[in-house]
């Protein structure tokens, strides 16, 4: 076992009473959270496009045997660069949650991250970094060092109630077919395909499982195109604004416990984008509310669509192993990604580890034009939950 990895963790709560809130929460205290979509603004099946193109469109066979394609290996000056940042901010004495590209300067890497955080949003949607010296910098200062790249690429949003911007992606032995209660992620279940309420998700791995845990993504546009093709009932069934979702608990006071939204939606404005949000545990695990009469069940339409969306990404993907050290970033706009079930290590191994970022990019910043509310704000998306300031504690909790 690493030595780096067991070492003892900084507190995540430490109190920063010399530091102002300017410093301690740079882009703000709030994320904008989860909300419906502006129903006057969702288009009718009828607008949507026949066919996408363009980069955003692929294929696994385009990056299976071409990992030049989507794979930068860390060179040593790079991680020169990122380890002196990682120390300057340490020495600084800031919490994590204040982080940001003024604090963190990567004046070389840069202009990398620049061009990627393009890739993300308007081209193939992935990218997979390898080399991250994890085992060498131990725990925080890897986190340091990630929350830093990620400053180049969004604003930090909190992944669930507590207020979690660095979040942790390990097996805490909840009960998985709980799905009205868990988040998958704190489970060794397998993940179906899906995206996140951000418009990037981050994932560096910290620790490896002893078998399973693997990753596999996948173009929605290239599925969009399969869909309409092959099944444009079960696009349609997609488009349409009669999705529930469920919240699962994480909601502010005086807020509805689920979402009415649609699958697949158009940006606003001119030369619209096909949009994706899907998860099926969170559609899948509305029960308690349509047993009560208070949403509609699942039709036989969307149990089928469900059913088909998943088949057809598992026929389309792309698959990855995350190795130690290795940092996966997608576009949760135009890419579904998904995970297999696991078995970790017997202790005192440590299990499988992931650190997450939730990355928001709105859209005066480049980000795409979503039908939502809070499409401008900053941070934007993500889960909100009454006034949770932002923290980034290093273990999961």
């Amino acid at each position: 076992m690493a030595p780096g990895l067991t070492e003892s963790l900084p507190s995540a709560q430490r109190q920063f009473s010399d530091l102002s809130p300017a410093a301690i929460f740079p882009d703000g205290i709030k994320t904008s959270g989860q909300h419906p979509p502006l129903y006057h603004e969702l288009c009718a099946v009828e607008e949507f496009p026949h066919g996408i193109t363009g980069p955003t469109v692929w294929k696994a066979e385009d990056y299976t045997y071409h990992p030049e394609r989507w794979v930068h290996s860390f060179t040593e000056e790079e991680i020169v660069e990122m380890s002196e940042a990682a120390d300057g901010f340490i020495d600084a004495g800031i919490p994590l949650t204040g982080i940001s590209k003024d604090n963190f300067q990567l004046p070389r890497l840069s202009t990398l991250l620049q061009s990627i955080r393009s890739e993300l949003l308007n081209g193939k949607g992935f990218i997979l970094f390898k080399g991250f010296p994890v085992e060498k910098w131990g725990v925080h200062k890897s986190a340091v060092a990630y929350m830093g790249l990620g400053t180049y690429l969004g604003y930090f949003v909190s992944q669930n109630e507590r207020g979690h911007v660095l979040g942790h992606v390990k097996d805490l032995g909840e009960d998985a077919k709980q799905i009205d209660k868990v988040r998958i992620y704190r489970t060794n279940a397998r993940q179906f395909y899906h995206t996140d309420d951000s418009d990037i998700v981050g994932l560096l791995c910290i620790a490896r499982a002893l078998e399973g845990g693997e990753s596999d993504i996948v173009s929605a546009h290239h599925l969009y195109n399969v869909l309409h093709k092959e099944r444009p009932d079960v696009l349609k069934t997609l488009i349409e604004p009669v999705w529930y979702f469920d919240r699962k608990g994480e909601v502010s006071q005086g807020e509805e416990p689920y979402i009415r939204t649609s699958v697949f939606y158009l940006e606003k404005g001119a030369n619209a984008r096909v949009y994706i949000k899907w998860d099926p545990y969170y559609v899948r695990s509305l029960t308690r509310f349509s047993e009560q009469g208070l949403i509609p069940p699942l039709s036989p339409a969307q149990l089928e669509a469900a059913e088909v969306l998943e088949a057809t990404c598992n026929r389309l993907s792309l698959h990855m192993i995350l190795d130690v050290g290795d940092i996966q970033f997608l576009s949760n706009e135009h890419v579904l990604h998904a995970r297999t079930e696991y078995k970790d290590h017997a202790p005192p191994a440590p299990r499988r580890h992931l650190l997450r970022l939730w990355l928001a990019t709105p859209e005066g910043e480049g980000g795409w034009r979503l039908p939502f509310h809070d499409s401008a704000e900053k941070k934007r998306g993500g889960i909100q939950v009454n006034n949770n300031p932002p923290i980034a504690p290093l273990d999961a909790q």
